[in-house]
């Protein structure tokens, strides 16, 4: 009898942890995004190349890099929000303002731009 109980509770724990979906997020920011500019100060001989890169997963956050030339400066998660047409995105931790985006298309393909037109990054 003992045994015919704890198999009950043990199908049934499976049964009750079965029932919760998470919902699958399907949005078109979902990838890798980057921006390269090259960055020269007029004590500097050699211009040096910034590569910022975002990665936004399904679970509405995310990874930010920035490369000097091709070493690794900056590293931190970041979070985003899609609300409407616009993206918020904030790097909790990082002394960096919120980007607020648009998803747009250009000739240099699919871009995330600030309302001015500004680009912050192009889709890999």
């Amino acid at each position: 009898m003992k045994k015919l109980l704890s198999f009950l509770a043990i199908v049934g724990i499976l049964l009750a942890s079965n029932c919760t979906r998470i919902t699958e997020n399907n949005d078109p920011v979902i990838g890798i995004w980057s921006h390269i500019s090259k960055d020269g100060g007029v004590t500097q001989k050699q211009d040096i190349t910034v590569r910022q890169e975002w990665i936004f997963n399904d679970a509405y956050l995310g990874r930010y890099h920035t490369y000097h030339n091709k070493d690794l400066t900056i590293i931190s998660d970041f979070k985003w929000v899609h609300k409407d047409s616009v993206y918020v995105i904030s790097y909790p931790g990082l002394d960096k303002e919120e980007d607020i985006v648009l998803m747009t298309e250009s000739d240099n393909g699919i871009i995330l731009a600030d309302s001015e037109g500004n680009i912050l990054a192009i889709r890999e």
